[in-house]
């Protein structure tokens, strides 16, 4: 299983590479970023745009991706689109928790006989267990009897027992997983935001990266901080930096 995390603090940060302006502007921000961050998120809005070319196109630029697209269907189908996710080279993919404990057992089967087949280490498989443009409210109309932290926990215990390497979950919900999960279950969040308001906010329980990273999130996804930043890899550095700070209040509990 990966462990980039355990490298350099860097390696922890997750750009999101949802840029809307060609295939030539996203890959201008791997150049800028590819020796400041430690993966590149493909959400659906580039992947939709550029195709898995994009994808390639990273990863020959020496760039590790996440591929974020949220796997959610019949176990069939989502054990197969994951197989195409592993031929693609991709360091990360993820898929919904919601999809049930025999789509997530079956997606993770597919990946490790992938790997054998391959003779190459598979992508780490997380579990996305409430979006963190979601709160209590929204969850309620939706039907669920629990609100987010308590919907989020059930959720990665059931992807923990599916055999995922982690799950996708707000900084708000990271303590309660680590605890129910232990320390090598990766917590990968969401909704980072620094000290400067950003322009277009669509999450709502957003925290800053120290924040994120004490609270036992691994990995964090941050995109419009940076790509609206005056100097974007000297926002990265800064975002860097809070989660050495993070780090060492982690430790210090």
């Amino acid at each position: 299983m990966m462990n980039t995390a355990n490298n350099f603090p860097r390696d922890r940060l997750i750009f999101a590479l949802d840029v809307g302006g060609g295939p030539e502007e996203a890959l201008s921000w791997v150049d800028r970023l590819w020796e400041h961050v430690g993966l590149f998120k493909v959400g659906k809005e580039s992947f939709v745009r550029y195709g898995p070319e994009i994808v390639q196109q990273i990863r020959a630029r020496g760039g590790k991706v996440f591929l974020d697209l949220k796997f959610h269907d019949i176990p069939n189908t989502v054990a197969r689109a994951a197989e195409a996710a592993c031929g693609l080279g991709v360091t990360m993919f993820n898929l919904h928790a919601l999809g049930g404990i025999r789509m997530i057992t079956e997606t993770v089967g597919a990946v490790r006989r992938f790997a054998e087949r391959s003779a190459e280490e598979p992508p780490v498989v997380l579990a996305v267990t409430v979006l963190t443009s979601l709160n209590d409210d929204d969850l309620k109309r939706l039907g669920f009897n629990g609100g987010t932290r308590e919907t989020a926990l059930n959720l990665a215990r059931l992807a923990q027992d599916a055999g995922v390497s982690g799950v996708v979950a707000s900084a708000e919900d990271a303590a309660a997983i680590r605890k129910a999960c232990g320390d090598s279950f990766w917590i990968v969040t969401p909704g980072i935001r620094g000290a400067k308001e950003v322009t277009g906010e669509d999450q709502k329980r957003t925290v800053t990266p120290a924040e994120a990273v004490s609270s036992g999130a691994d990995y964090l996804v941050v995109g419009r901080p940076i790509r609206q930043a005056a100097d974007p890899a000297g926002e990265a550095d800064a975002i860097t930096e809070e989660i050495v700070r993070g780090l060492a209040r982690r430790a210090g509990r």
